[in-house]
């Protein structure tokens, strides 16, 4: 798969899930959200999606339970088998060989590993990369699946490389990702358009996604400056990211991004 012809990405925000600190609803219903939800993104253009356990904060650093690596795969097989585009797993906070593992077994096309390169200040502690073990990872169970990676992810402060052009360097050429990924500073806060053409420059032969503060009302700015966007909270019910989809804000975005 080639991510440059990736351009919409819409977020399924999954509900906590058994295991997780506030899980309440049963697997039948979040899978149920979860598939309503994808074939909503599907028939409004999106070119792919991504999936992940946003509803299970305070997350695991590095390595998700087993229970929430099962929930994931029984949800992420689900959408795979209700949509024909690619779909990308999220394992957070930061478990990318889990993720490649669900890749591996449900036929997602595409990881995103929030902290592939250098070192970050986290709500869960410091999280460090470690590239050589997800590269090892993937080339043993998926090698076609690509790696989409943040360049000073959300929710964190950078460490090792406070230069967010040269983190993108590392990140791309030492690190192996695929494409990289640029975000403000929380779910829902919009990025940077200078930091993303900075990104852009530095790694001008990768796909550059804008990771989070996507509207309705910017997209087409963003799309100016990255090759692709990913978007969950601008099309849910009075934007809160733990909503249902908003058919409404969805025709809005779709109409505006020129779909």
């Amino acid at each position: 798969m080639n991510l440059s012809d990736i351009q919409l990405i819409g977020m399924v925000h999954l509900p906590p899930l058994p295991g997780s600190a506030r899980s309440t609803l049963s697997m039948a219903d979040i899978t149920e959200r979860a598939v309503t939800e994808a074939r909503q993104l599907c028939d409004a253009g999106f070119d792919a999606l991504i999936v992940e356990n946003f509803g299970d904060a305070p997350f695991h650093a590095n390595t998700a339970p087993t229970a929430t690596v099962a929930a994931l795969a029984i949800v992420a097989n689900a959408i795979r088998g209700s949509i024909n585009k690619p779909l990308g797993i999220n394992l957070l906070r930061n478990d990318a060989c889990g993720a490649l593992a669900l890749a591996a077994v449900t036929g997602a096309a595409f990881v995103r590993v929030n902290v592939l390169s250098g070192v970050y200040a986290t709500d869960q502690g410091l999280i460090e990369g470690d590239a050589a073990r997800v590269l090892s990872e993937r080339s043993r169970l998926c090698p076609q699946v690509r790696i989409a990676a943040d360049v000073h992810v959300k929710h964190a402060r950078p460490l090792h490389q406070m230069d967010i052009a040269a983190c993108a360097e590392e990140t791309a050429y030492r690190a192996g990702a695929d494409a990289l990924i640029v975000s403000g500073s929380a779910t829902g806060k919009s990025a940077d358009v200078d930091e993303i053409e900075k990104v852009k420059a530095a790694v001008a032969d990768r796909p550059v996604w804008v990771g989070s503060g996507v509207t309705a009302e910017n997209v087409a700015a963003m799309l100016q400056a990255a090759d692709g966007v990913i978007v969950g909270t601008a099309l849910k019910q009075d934007a809160k990211t733990t909503n249902s989809i908003d058919l409404k804000r969805l025709a809005a975005f779709g109409k505006a991004a020129g779909r």
